[in-house]
């Protein structure tokens, strides 16, 4: 395993305590903390080359302009992307998925098509659809899931026989950790015609991402996940389908000429990069691959099995916790429920031991219906989690299952 106390290190907020106990964060799908590294390259950014990129002739906005684009050719050569010009800069994960919702499936799903999504999508890789089909008369299909929390091949199959004009699924799942074959899904949906998007927000930052291997159409990512700034992530895509979609946004630096009645637009990426963009976000996102980098995703992938495992074992020891999703070759998520105690609950009474984990619906509401349960509690842990974070989970977990009169196994 990852020597995750000296990682541990690097980040200032983990030095903090919360009520006096050392803090024990386990909600890093819902967004990572930053290393020094990452708070360094934003403020020295700000200090020593900020100015309005692309768009000056001076030499500072020169130097921003070669910082933001080399924060795009890092991102490129991280997931593998099939060229620099293939990667949009957007808000995160939600963005990246609209985008391609607004300008591809507008441009291409009508009447009568039908577009294919899971059954453990998060709501931005549901809700873009939704609204997406109902405006054009399309249907939406929500492939089912297994009993132990994948994505179930038969019915996907099934789904496929429609010939959807889009296929869309996470490669890993924020509410169970399954690990989707998704280069397997993404053959089997091309095989019936379907371009492919694949949400990787919650792969990007722990497995070893090679979109190309993938095969996918579309892949977007979120950088506040991933030790980068909030509002940071891109859109990764095939440069000639994002060379024949029409603009998602309309204004500055996205077009080549604008007449009085018409536009003519720019080259991509910056034909989807209407505006001032967040050059800090992009600068601190590089950052936090190079940090990332260093340590290697491989080795990262592993730490984290070995602590939902850890959990995992030690959770299903506690009479009457149910835990979520698969056992075998899944991700640092553990989705859990302890007998009637409401996950909020559970989750405020873990703070009170400086454990911070997520309680709720996980953006994740067809999922938890599938489930039965109307929430759960998420402990999902990171690069600098280590065997002591989950003693104190659990630890306190028996304490809170005592005060609703549960006794310990």
């Amino acid at each position: 395993m990852l020597d995750a106390a000296r990682l541990r290190a690097d980040f200032p907020l983990l030095e903090r305590r919360e009520n006096g106990r050392r803090l024990v964060y386990l909600d890093n799908a819902a967004t990572t903390q930053k290393p020094e590294a990452v708070l360094r390259a934003i403020a020295d950014y700000y200090r020593t080359t900020n100015a309005n990129v692309h768009r000056g002739a001076y030499s500072l906005a020169i130097r921003a302009t070669e910082a933001y684009e080399a924060a795009r050719a890092k991102i490129a050569g991280f997931v593998n992307a099939w060229a620099p010009e293939g990667v949009v800069f957007t808000r995160g994960t939600t963005e990246s998925i609209n985008l391609v919702a607004g300008s591809y499936g507008r441009a291409h799903v009508g009447r009568g098509d039908t577009v294919v999504v899971t059954a453990m999508d998060h709501h931005s890789n549901v809700v873009p659809w939704q609204i997406l089909c109902q405006e054009h008369g399309a249907t939406l299909r929500m492939v089912e899931i297994t009993e132990d929390g994948r994505v179930d091949l038969s019915d996907f199959g099934t789904a496929l026989e429609r010939r959807p004009k889009l296929v869309a699924f996470p490669y890993v799942s924020n509410a169970l950790g399954t690990v989707n074959p998704a280069a397997q899904l993404a053959k089997l949906a091309h095989a019936a015609g379907a371009v492919v998007v694949v949400d990787g927000a919650q792969s990007t930052p722990h497995l070893k991402v090679d979109v190309q291997a993938l095969d996918c159409d579309f892949y977007a990512l979120s950088g506040h996940k991933m030790l980068g700034p909030m509002g940071s992530g891109a859109l990764v895509a095939k440069p000639e389908l994002l060379d024949a979609m029409p603009p998602y946004h309309g204004g500055g630096e996205m077009i080549s000429r604008v007449f009085d009645d018409h536009s003519t637009y720019n080259k991509i990426p910056h034909k989807f990069e209407a505006g001032t963009p967040n050059v800090e976000a992009a600068v601190g996102l590089a950052a936090a691959i190079d940090y990332l980098e260093t340590i290697g995703l491989d080795r990262i992938a592993e730490h984290e099995r070995a602590l939902a495992q850890a959990a995992i074992e030690q959770l299903t020891q506690i009479e009457g916790v149910t835990v979520y999703g698969p056992r075998g070759h899944r991700a640092g998520v553990v989705s859990f429920t302890y007998g009637d105690i409401h996950p909020h609950d559970i989750a405020t009474i873990l703070d009170q031991d400086g454990v911070c984990i997520r309680a709720g619906h996980h953006c994740a509401q067809p999922l938890m219906r599938r489930l039965n349960v109307a929430a759960t509690a998420r402990a999902s842990f990171y690069l600098y989690n280590e065997p002591a974070d989950v003693t104190a989970l659990t630890g306190s977990l028996v304490k809170a299952g005592a005060l609703f009169g549960y006794v310990p196994a």
